[in-house]
């Protein structure tokens, strides 16, 4: 089953890969240039260069197979009155009053301090196919949330 993510999330990735590639695409002549220096059992230089030179060849690697398996999903196309993936969702936490907002993502784009959560999160799971006015209870690890949904956008 292919995994949800939106453009703007496969956009970066694809971003993150190009930079990653333009990394290991340097690393050949600063091992080159490491080698030179002589003896490489006590050279740490082309020894950090060649560890570098296979962790990015395995996060390439990763990210690719990953982003294979995805499936854009475009939220405009979804219905506007329901909380689905790719949506913004602001909510009143009916426990301390403090207005929060999510964006459902998929798991690749996932960005906490963007306030962009996961579609397999119990909150979003929680959220999705309800309606502005809805009030929700959600299983969280800290215990009970109850939501108030306010708005639901792009």
């Amino acid at each position: 089953m292919a995994k949800p993510i939106t453009k703007e999330g496969y956009d970066n990735v694809k971003v993150k890969i190009s930079e990653l590639k333009t990394e290991f695409e340097s690393l050949p002549e600063i091992i080159a240039e490491a080698r030179e220096k002589g003896d490489l059992k006590e050279n740490a230089e082309y020894h950090a260069a060649r560890e570098r030179q296979g962790l990015l060849q395995a996060q390439i690697s990763k990210l690719e197979s990953d982003l294979a398996s995805c499936e854009i999903i475009d939220p405009s196309k979804l219905d506007k009155d329901t909380v689905t993936f790719g949506k913004r969702v602001k909510v009143k936490d009916k426990n301390t009053d403090a207005i929060l907002e999510y964006k459902i993502v998929g798991e690749m784009e996932a960005d906490i301090s963007k306030n962009q959560i996961t579609i397999i999160t119990p909150i979003a799971k929680g959220l999705l196919t309800k309606k502005v006015g809805d009030t929700i209870t959600i299983k969280v690890p800290a215990g009970d949330k109850v939501l108030e949904i306010l708005e639901i956008g792009l």
